[in-house]
């Protein structure tokens, strides 16, 4: 079993927030492809990184989670691109971890 996270931003690099909606939409696809998914969404993580110029960075994320017994390589390659797209961002997190069930 595998558990999939991805980190979305709440605001665009200009610092507008994006709607409720978009979440809700990303939720839904993943509900629908993976039978579930969770969304830590009621106090945002902060996540600080270090861009090429060597600044720090700050982003307010939202946590996705699913779960599937198969990674899909190509099809997650695809839809973070289309997050990265929607989202107007260089690039979003996504990133699989094998879990075991207790």
């Amino acid at each position: 079993m595998h558990l999939i996270q991805l980190f979305l931003p709440l605001y665009d690099n200009a610092g507008r927030g994006f709607e409720r909606e978009m979440f809700d939409t990303v939720r839904r696809e993943l509900t629908d492809r993976f039978g579930g998914a969770t969304a830590y969404a009621r106090a945002p993580a902060r996540g600080d990184w270090e861009d090429a110029d060597g600044e720090v960075q700050r982003d307010d994320v939202v946590l996705f989670e699913t779960m599937t017994d198969i990674v899909d390589r190509d099809w997650w390659a695809k839809y973070r691109s289309t997050l990265e797209q929607r989202f107007r961002q260089d690039q979003v997190l996504v990133r699989a971890t094998s879990v075991e069930m207790l």
